[in-house]
């Protein structure tokens, strides 16, 4: 009698499951308070204003020009091409490869229902993999730098005026960067699986590229930030250390490859390389939450028994997120907003709501729940919580603004971006030097060039947001926090048939 209750009460579980996500759709288009499909349009525009290199005749954001037409010359190698990673014009590889995985995790979870702006996000991506591909050229060495920070930091200067010192920084057997090599790893796998059908030529270089530079990062152990400490820290640090990048990494490769060679490497490795941290700010800098989410997909959905225990984990990680459960442990302003920490907070946010709307369709589709101390979570609460914070960004908050530049009637007018702040070539063709561009940072005046769909860092543990140029905590905009917040508001416009 008590196997036929369980049973019962399994069945009861499951219904209500299939029913939540069943209805998921209608209760959305009901409740939409925001244009979510205006928000992801304007999110992957964004990676228009950040290219480096030789624009193409169909650019969208005009108001930039061509820019680092002769980066990488300083090693006799062509290094045109990326993006600047945030206000600043330095090409940094390490946030670069990690924006380029997360934009393409995005497209591979959530293409499907982004309809014409699919074409427009994955040349976002193939910005991206062309340089990841020309930086890692040559066997066991990966060019992972081209600018110098200090120097570049120094002057305020719209990106096609730099005269700054171009240097190329590089990784090689004899200065090892597991981290950096790695996420680039990770990059091109994640990538050669968006090409896969569309272009299945690039897909295989991609993939070919990946798996010799994953070779690379794992037979020459050692963080970047040890051996090139002064081009890279205190920007790009690798607090984290190299282990999460090498879970991260072999875990793309075993999804790209479904090869035995990956699996075998997570299994016998994954618990030195910290699979048990409860390390739970997802980024640029540590991949752990990640890697457990992308590994519970192929024990939830593809039913490799191996990785089993990534449940587990993927459970853990995401109970912390939520709000009243025994392991919670995340802290929230009291407007709502996700706060991890005062720098470029909303990176946090973009990358949190992205692994719980990812998370919450691998559990509808295997029909099961988060277990969290006791405590059962559905896959609709996950995407509330989601919601909540995305909506928080486009609007609904204490300070009743937008966080995204261009969306919305009141959005950051201020920030900290040198192409943006500066006026556009076609309105001051002459030159604006290294000093004087401060002229322009100091100003009060809006910036004169739109950065559509610019996310910035965001409001303080508050819920407040000075619009200050200077103070670059709450206004710089980045590659990474953009990346993932296109798979989420993909989602959203998906479900309230907006797209």
């Amino acid at each position: 009698m008590a196997s036929s209750l369980n049973l019962l009460h399994l069945l009861l579980l499951l219904l209500t499951l299939s029913s939540a996500s069943a209805t998921a759709t209608f209760h959305h288009r009901r409740t939409a308070s925001h244009n979510y499909r205006d928000a992801l349009t304007k999110s992957i525009l964004f990676f228009e204003g950040q290219r480096s290199g030789r624009l193409p005749p169909n650019q969208r954001m005009t108001w930039r020009r061509n820019s680092g037409l002769s980066d990488g010359s300083a090693m006799k190698v062509d290094l045109v091409g990326g993006y600047y990673d945030a206000g600043d014009n330095v090409k940094f590889g390490f946030p670069m490869a990690f924006t380029t995985t997360m934009l393409s995790w995005s497209v591979l979870e959530f293409g499907g229902m982004m309809k014409s702006e699919l074409g427009n996000a994955k040349t976002a991506i193939r910005w991206a993999t062309d340089y990841l591909l020309k930086a890692t050229a040559q066997p066991d060495t990966i060019y992972v730098q081209v600018g110098d920070a200090n120097k570049d930091h120094a002057c305020w200067e719209r990106p096609e005026d730099m005269d700054t010192q171009r240097t190329v920084i590089k990784i090689d057997k004899n200065n090892p960067g597991t981290d950096v090599a790695a996420e680039t790893a990770a990059a091109l796998a994640a990538a050669s699986l968006v090409f896969r059908k569309s272009d299945p030529n690039y897909s295989k270089a991609l993939l070919r590229r990946a798996i010799r530079v994953f070779a690379f990062a794992n037979k020459y152990r050692g963080a970047y930030s040890d051996g090139l400490k002064s081009y890279v820290c205190p920007f790009y640090c690798s607090y984290s250390g190299y282990q999460d990048e090498l879970l991260w990494g072999a875990a793309w490769l075993q999804k790209a490859t479904r090869s035995p060679t990956y699996l075998n490497f997570i299994q016998s490795n994954g618990q030195t390389l910290g699979v048990d941290e409860n390390d739970n700010n997802f980024g640029w800098d540590n991949k752990h939450a990640g890697a457990k989410i992308l590994l519970s997909k192929a024990f939830l959905l593809q039913k490799v028994q191996s990785l089993h225990d990534y449940k587990g984990h993927a459970d853990s990680f995401i109970c912390s997120l939520v709000p009243g459960v025994p392991s919670s442990q995340t802290q929230y302003t009291p407007g709502g907003l996700l706060f991890r920490m005062d720098d470029s907070n909303m990176q946090y946010v973009t990358s949190t709501t992205f692994l719980l709307v990812t998370y919450a369709k691998f559990l509808t589709r295997s029909h099961t729940v988060a277990n969290c101390g006791g405590a059962i979570v559905t896959a609709r609460r996950l995407r509330t919580i989601a919601k909540k914070q995305v909506d928080y960004l486009l609007g609904d908050n204490p300070m009743r603004m937008s966080f995204m530049v261009g969306y919305g009637p009141r959005f950051p007018q201020r920030i900290h971006h040198r192409g943006s702040s500066l006026p556009s070539i076609s309105t001051h063709p002459a030159k604006i030097d290294c000093g004087s561009g401060f002229n322009f940072m100091h100003s009060e005046s809006p910036n004169p060039n739109i950065l559509v769909g610019a996310v910035v860092g965001g409001p303080d543990e508050h819920d407040r947001y000075t619009d200050e140029r200077s103070d670059y905590f709450q206004t710089e905009p980045a590659t990474y926090t953009n990346a993932p917040l296109v798979g989420t508001l993909a989602y959203l416009a998906h479900s309230y048939g907006q797209i």
